[in-house]
């Protein structure tokens, strides 16, 4: 039972680091000046 444990732990933990590497990339990447800004579009 603690090895279901310890592999559910490090898969838990490698989606999350893998999702926050992916937003990062996404967010800052080669493609974020397609990105739109709602705020910036209804700015008056």
């Amino acid at each position: 039972m603690e090895i279901i444990s310890f592999f559910s732990t490090i898969f838990i933990g490698c989606m999350l680091i893998s999702m926050t590497i992916y937003s990062v990339y996404v967010g800052f990447g080669p493609n974020s000046n397609k990105l739109r800004d709602p705020f910036e579009e209804h700015e008056d």
